[in-house]
């Protein structure tokens, strides 16, 4: 096989897992994790995207008027759900790859 055959071949085969990457993100966006803290005082949704979608907060914690415990839940809520966000994407990602790690692809 000639440098030229063999180079569009790699091209080609190139172009088709780019796409199945783009098709993968754009599935994973429309999946979603929760992650809550506090013992579920502050729930958060995410989507594969990584891109918060909403938040809970029970009204218990707000009537508590404890501002810095609030802020604070939110933001272990907020830490868990980008955690398992990127998981979603990694196993979207595994699934392309076959496995192999490879670098920049989460």
């Amino acid at each position: 096989m000639s440098d030229k055959k063999m180079l569009g071949n790699l091209l080609k085969q190139a172009q088709a897992f780019q796409e199945k990457m783009a098709k993968s993100q754009e599935e994973a966006a429309h999946k979603t994790v929760e992650a809550s803290s506090g013992g579920n005082m502050v729930t958060v949704r995410m989507n594969g995207k990584q891109t918060l979608l909403s938040v809970t907060i029970d009204p218990e914690i707000v009537k508590s008027g404890d501002l810095e415990m609030l802020q604070d839940l939110i933001i272990a809520a907020v830490n868990e759900g980008v955690r398992k966000s990127q998981e979603l994407m990694a196993e979207e990602m595994k699934g392309l790859t076959g496995g192999m790690q490879i670098p920049g692809l989460f």
